[in-house]
């Protein structure tokens, strides 16, 4: 099973985000993810491209993942999203 290092580290290798959430909501079996990536590497890209770069990054990791629920933001978007939640 994926851990949530292991998809961590993925997703930094991949994106160097400036904020990165890996939440394993499994309860530690590594079964059911939830990320939060927020990176340059987003710019330019549709929403549907994004996920699919992060199941790219994550290929290995999705062999034993059995649900995965992406947000991917630039950080314009992120700090946008941040300043609606005050």
């Amino acid at each position: 099973m994926a851990s949530s290092d292991d998809v961590r580290t993925a997703l930094q290798t991949a994106f160097a985000p400036t904020h990165l959430v890996v939440d394993d909501e499994s309860g530690g079996c590594g079964a059911k993810f939830s990320v939060v990536v927020v990176s340059e590497k987003f710019a330019g890209v549709l929403l549907l491209a994004r996920h699919r770069l992060v199941n790219d990054a994550l290929k290995e990791q999705l062999k034993t993942i059995h649900a995965l629920s992406i947000k991917a933001f630039t950080p314009a978007q992120w700090e946008a999203q941040q300043q609606q939640q005050k």
